[in-house]
């Protein structure tokens, strides 16, 4: 047995100096391990610069004052838009605001609009927004008949021209198939310039709210026509309620003193087509005037293009990106007065100091809210859909590259429009369009860093 046992200790002895590597095996071992580690060192390498180039690409540009006002890639549908005064600032307001309620329980609201009366200098200016949005819209459907949009057929994406762009951004229906690019399709006013509808409100301070059984009962118009009507103008088929005295305030509910006439007892969702009598006469504006006078511009505009073409067709996108202009500062000027309100996750608006109670959001996290909105402050582009293209500078060369498109700007649809039909390039939006940037040829993709 202890023979046995000695040979079979030898035996294994001998195998585990058999099994010992030799000195050249152990070197291609040490090779083989450097090989791979250079590699995974490589691969970090790699990942780490491209987030450093996408940090920058998307953080690194907000920072250059030059490019500041590029527009960024749209957000996800989970995020919520961000609000456009802070935070802090809002629960600041809302104690302060508790406090004065707490200090003075009954007291009259002095400040218009907030206690039922109009504000007299935005009443001319609500008449300037709403001629100039009429001629805007006339505008581009004579520009329209020269300079063609397109429109995806499965996104939202809008190009200006003739043939589309190749850029690859299309994020509709089986878009993973197509590498992104888009699938055109001719588009029409609309795709140009959005106008989001709201809910009409008879009396803005005395019912600010649309409830959930009245959404079929009450009429939806645009809402920068609405924010017009509160403002001042006149319109048969939208009346609205006008007030004579200030409402009051008693521990936070507004109550209303003044004599109730017999158009006010009407049913507000009946909308008859008759000017309530308690409209000052001097406030009031005649449509058929605003009609008349917009008409002989149009008129205008038309009997010069008989003339000449190449000089009408510069003429009216001048004056059309004029009349856009007009009408987005007049609108923001009247925002600063009228509160208008959005949704934080879809696209609805609201104008008035509340918003409405209708069930209708399908965005993110609308379970939790049983389908009501979660409103916040609105902006300009919540209010006027600006719907960005790219930027084309010559129409005769071939269509943007996706390799490119880093050097190409961006601008509103409308702008671009009215700069391919003649305009000249606005100076609010030299930057966005990056005119100052110098884009390769598609031959010279691969010599550029």
């Amino acid at each position: 047995m202890l023979s046995k046992s000695f040979c079979l200790d030898d035996a294994f002895s001998n195998i585990r100096c058999n099994i010992r590597e030799s000195p050249h095996s152990m070197q291609r071992r040490i090779i083989w391990k450097t090989c791979n580690f250079t590699r995974f060192h490589c691969r970090l390498d790699q990942k780490a610069c491209f987030e450093s180039v996408r940090t920058l690409t998307l953080v690194g540009d907000a920072d250059d004052p030059l490019y500041a006002d590029v527009p960024r890639p749209p957000r996800k549908m989970s995020e919520r838009k961000p609000y456009p005064t802070p935070m802090k600032v809002l629960i600041q307001r809302a104690k302060e605001e508790k406090e004065a309620r707490k200090a003075q329980p009954c007291r009259m609201l002095e400040e218009p609009p907030d206690n039922g009366l109009l504000v007299p200098e935005l009443v001319e200016v609500a008449h300037q927004v709403y001629r100039a949005r009429q001629s805007v819209l006339f505008g581009l459907s004579k520009l329209l008949q020269v300079v063609p949009v397109q429109r995806c057929r499965f996104c939202s994406e809008v190009h200006i021209g003739h043939a589309g762009h190749e850029i690859r951004t299309c994020t509709g229906q089986n878009s993973g198939f197509r590498s992104a690019s888009h699938v055109w399709k001719k588009g029409g006013v609309q795709d140009v310039v959005s106008f989001p509808k709201c809910f009409h409100l008879y009396d803005r301070v005395g019912k600010p709210r649309v409830g959930n059984d009245e959404r079929y009962r009450i009429p939806r118009i645009p809402a920068i026509l609405e924010l017009c009507i509160q403002a001042g103008l006149e319109i048969d088929e939208y009346p609205t309620k006008r007030r004579m005295r200030p409402v009051y305030c008693i521990e936070g509910r507004i109550v209303d003193f003044e004599m109730v006439n017999k158009m006010d007892e009407m049913d507000r969702n009946s909308y008859p087509g008759i000017v309530d009598t308690l409209v000052d006469p001097d406030v009031g504006t005649n449509m058929e005037e605003l009609r008349n006078s917009a008409s002989l511009s149009h008129t205008n505009c038309v009997d010069k293009s008989s003339d000449k073409v190449g000089k009408s067709l510069t003429k009216l996108s001048s004056s059309t990106m004029g009349s856009w202009f007009d009408m987005i500062s007049g609108a923001k000027n009247i925002m600063e007065k009228y509160s208008v309100k959005t949704c934080g996750y879809c696209l609805e608006v609201q104008v008035g100091p509340k918003g409405h109670k209708v069930r209708m959001c399908m965005a993110s996290k609308h379970q939790s809210r049983n389908g009501l909105h979660a409103w916040q402050e609105a902006t300009i582009e919540d209010l006027v859909g600006l719907n960005y293209v790219w930027h084309v500078r010559d129409v005769n060369c071939p269509a943007l590259d996706n390799n490119l498109k880093r050097y190409y700007g961006k601008a509103p649809a409308v702008v671009e429009l009215c700069v391919q039909a003649g305009a000249p390039v606005p100076d609010e939006y030299r930057s966005m369009m990056r005119l100052d940037v110098a884009s390769p040829e598609r031959d010279e993709v691969d010599l550029v860093a």
